[in-house]
């Protein structure tokens, strides 16, 4: 057997009011619900998408116990296609309900982090044309144009040792990776 390459397919949340999260996440990050019904072992699931060629990225699980302490779940990221829509989700989000909201230039992705009605941590994401190694966090003012905010991510980013254009980290990594399977 070859070497696997696992890529993230979606993820899972048990949740405590299903309809106010698909209500959530269908307004915040144009989810919509791909199918619902219930399993075998009793709890009901909601499945939900934002692309014609995934049946699920996301589904909602009945039964989250009511316990406080420790979330399993660390974050649950969505990429977005552009400052706008970045800037649009933080507005939908804090529109209904998120709290804790944190943006930041992670130099190769701005981001925008906040916890959902239920408390889980949503990242809301896109990728730069930069890389400079991880982790890195600056804070990220979505109040300025895209022109001002590409310029300031570039000169942070030069700045740092590790940077380079995210195609030559790619092509990088393709070599690591293609080095890795052939041992």
């Amino acid at each position: 057997m070859g070497t696997i390459r696992a890529r993230l397919s979606h993820v899972g949340v048990y949740a405590h009011d299903k309809p106010r999260l698909v209500d959530f996440y269908t307004h915040v990050l144009g989810l919509m619900v791909t199918d619902s019904g219930t399993a075998r072992s009793g709890m009901d699931l909601t499945f939900m998408s934002a692309s014609p060629t995934n049946h699920h990225q996301f589904v909602l699980v009945s039964g989250r116990p009511d316990t406080t302490g420790f979330n399993p779940i660390n974050q649950i990221s969505f990429m977005v296609d552009s400052l706008a829509e970045l800037r649009e989700v933080h507005r939908r989000a804090l529109d209904r309900g998120a709290t804790d909201m944190r943006v930041i230039s992670h130099g190769n992705a701005w981001s925008c982090y906040f916890k959902d009605p239920e408390g889980n941590v949503v990242e809301a994401y896109l990728d730069t044309p930069f890389h400079v190694p991880q982790p890195h966090g600056d804070p990220l003012d979505l109040s300025k144009s895209d022109e001002e905010i590409m310029r300031e991510t570039e000169a942070v980013c030069r700045a740092d040792p590790g940077f380079m254009m995210i195609a030559d980290y790619q092509r990088q990594m393709a070599d690591r990776l293609s080095a890795a399977g052939a041992n």
